[in-house]
């Protein structure tokens, strides 16, 4: 069957391009399609997610960006048939240093200004948060109560069911070929189910975000990096309600699933997959689980949770998020092809930061005046200015492995 014409087509159908649909149905447009060549959304990137939201950031537009995508998730979780499964458990952020206890004082500045509430708490407290860590050697706890934790696949269906309530269309299994252009601009996309005319395209593909604007002609730094968690099996000690937790200086996170411990991390030798080497018709290369690298996550937590050591890993969540050169995501219509939009470069942050970035995609299109932060994001950053491949992966790379902040 042919799908019909429509304003905006989104490609993907992960966390972002099911929160833009949900962003844009929100803001008054409907006349949405998005297609997505998996059986059903949220089935790629996304589902290869931890799940982990936390709002404390480096800046008030990214800590302000994190407290929108959770008072989306809340909103879906209350209203929405479909649940995104968002389970606001708090969070506490382990110092091990002073120098990390001042950036903690830092942060927690920062969410002042953007009136998110965090606290500075003795280890008493993260004691009774999390009674089988062991804070003697904890420096600063960071606490903020309303982070949390979500299912990936159930954030990108309960957007998807909100946006059909709205009146969005979404066709799985349906893969894109082409996208037409006229006078410069994007008319229209070429489907596995027939040709679909429109007046915006949005491309929010995931690891094939670079393909896809390459279907229109910009080459984008958009570089899928390598990452993993793990999950033990059971251990009864642990609950359901506990607080997410960060650890910077180790470069680890992690949360309580499905009764056992996840623990995922940020490696120091990143690697990186390079998108020219596999088609848009393609899948990146899979990734086996690194043993050492997990096995490494798990020896660096034995140092505040012992009980952790030599726990059977019952599943290895991995895949390929891609990160940009300079750390910020890739948002906003293209100069040199109009009515060709950019959701993509997600650098890690595309589930738990979905509800926050389809407000600045909407902002960017439809703002007569964005913030300069919008402005920033601009994939004309990218087209109008010369850098050459191995520069961006290196870069990308690097902003991987100080997710943490530099020090890490």
């Amino acid at each position: 069957m042919s799908l019909p014409d429509a304003e905006f087509v989104i490609i993907g159908g992960g966390a972002i391009g099911c929160g833009a649909a949900y962003a844009l149905a929100k803001a008054g447009k409907t006349n949405i399609l998005l297609v997505e060549r998996a059986e059903d959304v949220g089935q790629v990137t996304t589902s290869q997610g931890a799940g982990l939201c936390g709002q404390a950031r480096d800046s008030l537009e990214r800590t302000r960006l994190a407290m929108h995508s959770v008072a989306v998730f809340r909103e879906l979780q209350k209203n929405s048939a479909v649940k995104p499964d968002w389970n606001e458990v708090g969070s506490i952020r382990l110092a091990l240093s002073d120098k990390a206890a001042e950036e903690f004082r830092r942060l927690k500045e920062t969410a002042d200004g953007a009136g998110l509430e965090t606290a500075l708490i003795d280890n008493g407290e993260a004691q009774r948060l999390w009674p089988l860590m062991d804070f003697s050697q904890v420096k600063a706890v960071l606490w903020c109560p309303s982070d949390g934790w979500m299912t990936p696949i159930s954030v990108a269906k309960a957007y998807a069911e909100a946006s059909r309530r709205l009146g969005v269309r979404i066709s799985t299994g349906t893969v894109v070929q082409n996208i037409l252009q006229k006078d410069g601009r994007a008319e229209g996309v070429q489907t596995s189910r027939g040709t679909v005319k429109c007046r915006y395209v949005i491309n929010a593909a995931g690891a094939h975000a670079y393909h896809v604007a390459k279907l229109v002609g910009l080459d984008l730094p958009i570089v899928p990096v390598r990452h993993e968690y793990y999950i033990t099996v059971s251990m009864p000690e642990l609950r359901p309600d506990l607080p997410c937790f960060r650890i910077p200086e180790l470069t680890l996170y992690g949360r309580v699933r499905d009764g056992g411990l996840l623990l995922g991390g940020w490696e120091h030798n990143a690697l990186h997959t390079d998108p020219r080497d596999y088609p848009l018709k393609g899948t990146p290369p899979e990734v086996a689980p690194d043993w050492p690298v997990l096995n490494g996550f798990e020896a660096s937590f034995t140092r505040v949770l012992p009980a952790a050591g030599s726990k059977e890993k019952k599943f290895v969540g991995k895949g390929w998020p891609t990160f940009t050169p300079d750390g910020r995501f890739i948002i906003g219509e293209s100069s040199q092809v109009k009515g060709f939009i950019m959701a993509g470069g997600c650098n890690a942050h595309g589930i738990s930061g979905s509800g926050g970035i389809g407000k600045l995609l909407v902002e960017s299109l439809f703002d007569p005046k964005p913030s300069a932060y919008v402005r920033s994001l601009s994939p004309d950053r990218f087209t109008a200015t010369k850098w050459d491949w191995e520069d961006a992966c290196t870069q990308s790379r690097r902003i991987y492995e100080t997710y943490y902040g530099p020090g890490c």
